[in-house]
Formats: C-alpha cells, sequence, structure tokens
C-alpha cells in the first residue's frame, strides 16, 4: 500500500498517536506516497464532471492538504484557486510543489484556516473537497456545511465524489470497519484524539445536512466506476447548489 518513498511503520505509529494537525505535519512531506492521497482515477472523473458544469471563477478547495484537489480546480477556474487546511506542515509541501516559475492564471492562494471557521466571505463560485470528511464526526456536518454556504456566492456550488459502501462480503468492509474501530479504540484510551473514519459519511446523512444547510443538491454519476449489480453508481459526484440571488 505504501511505496517506498512513503513512511515507515514507526513514522505512522508516532502521527497515529498525535492530534489531526500535528500528525498530518509529521505525515506532509511523504503523504502524496500513501493511499490516504485520493487517487489520480477519482480526481480525474471529478474534473471531467466539474467541466461540464463549469466554468468558474474563484474555486476553494477545503482541507486541501498538499494540492491533489487544486490541481482539479486550475482546469475549471479562470480567476483564484485557493487552498485552505489546519495542517501548515501539509500546506508548506503543497506551496513548494506549485511554486517555480511565472505561474499562469489562475492565481493560487495556500491559508491555515479550520474549516469548521473559514477565513473567508461569499466570495466563492464552486467549492471542492476530497478525502477528508472522515475527519469531521456526523454530529458536525451541519456546521461544516453550513460554514461552506457561506463562502459561496449565490448561485455557487459544492461538489464532492462519494463512493457506494463496499458489500459485506467485500474484504473491503471488513478493513474499513477494523480501521474505524481500532481508531475508536485508540481515541477512547489516548488524547488528543485523532479523528479519522471511514464508515460515518453516510449518503443519507450527507444529504440532508445539506439540507438543513440551504442547499438544493443533486447526484451524478461518475461512469469511470461502473455500477454495482443492482445498477445503482459505484461512485457519485454530490453538487450542492447555494439559492441564486433574488
Amino acid at each position: 500500500m505504501f511505496s517506498p518513498q512513503g513512511p515507515g511503520l514507526r513514522e505512522l505509529a508516532v502521527q497515529a498517536l498525535s492530534s489531526v494537525e500535528h500528525g498530518y505535519d509529521l505525515l506532509a512531506p511523504k503523504f502524496d506516497h500513501t493511499p490516504f492521497r485520493t487517487s489520480d482515477t477519482v480526481l480525474e472523473a471529478v474534473a471531467r464532471a466539474l467541466t461540464d458544469l463549469g466554468p468558474f471563477d474563484r474555486g476553494l478547495d477545503l482541507c486541501c492538504g498538499t494540492g491533489a484537489g487544486m490541481n482539479v480546480l486550475r482546469t475549471v477556474c479562470g480567476t483564484s484557486v485557493t487552498g485552505v487546511d489546519i495542517s501548515a506542515g501539509m500546506l508548506t509541501v503543497g506551496r513548494e510543489r506549485s511554486a517555480g516559475g511565472a505561474a499562469p492564471p489562475p492565481r493560487v492562494d495556500w491559508v491555515r484556516g479550520d474549516a469548521l471557521a473559514l477565513p473567508f466571505g461569499p466570495v466563492f463560485d464552486l467549492a471542492v473537497s476530497f478525502g477528508a470528511f472522515g475527519h469531521f464526526l456526523p454530529r458536525e456536518l451541519p456546521a461544516l456545511f453550513a460554514q461552506v454556504y457561506s463562502v459561496l456566492r449565490p448561485g455557487g456550488r459544492f461538489a464532492f465524489p462519494i463512493g457506494a459502501p463496499p458489500p459485506l462480503a467485500s474484504p473491503w468492509y471488513w478493513a474499513l470497519l477494523g480501521f474505524d474501530t481500532a481508531m475508536r479504540v485508540r481515541n477512547a484510551v489516548w488524547r488528543p484524539p485523532f479523528v479519522m473514519y471511514y464508515r460515518t459519511f453516510r449518503l443519507g446523512d450527507v444529504l440532508r445536512a445539506l439540507d438543513g444547510a440551504g442547499f438544493a443538491t443533486e447526484l451524478r454519476a461518475l461512469p469511470e466506476f461502473g455500477r454495482r449489480p443492482d445498477g445503482s453508481p459505484r461512485g457519485r459526484l454530490v453538487v450542492a447548489t447555494r439559492a441564486a440571488a433574488g
């Protein structure tokens, strides 16, 4: 699962016993060599879907990490792209990797901030997020989505991919259940907590929280991932739209 350039077992153990912020500060230099980075397959599928919805002016990558999602925004946003993350280490790596030479539009900014207290006004046409929602407890979703709503212009969109849950017979089901169980045990006996759960971001809960925040939401199939035996998509793009002015 890890390339030779990725973190070793001891490094992962130290990171897992840290807070979310400090853990990612430690992981940042090797993050892109771990399976925690969103795959290029997902990023490319979302970029294609957003191209059909755009173009956009100003984009925000929520919990941007080292900037994989920023590259998606660069393809669909004409004026500026902003990444926000709580980890200074992840932002430093992203900023360094995007530096060099006279960058063409859009302008790229990296901002340290808390997703539950975003330091922006309603200036973005598009917000995206990749692989970060496991860091928020289900009870935090209404506040998180309200923050995203507050930084979008009227008519602005909040888009993110979501995969179908693995079936009970799948090894992935048991792997994710085992990971979440281990994290719950860790957080019960160790402080500070490290919030990272794979099975708490359920589509029904997500849609209800988006509706409560004021979004009008639609689901778009990502055809690159095919369909399940029952015909439902294996991957979807959630597109939540802030009401237009007037």
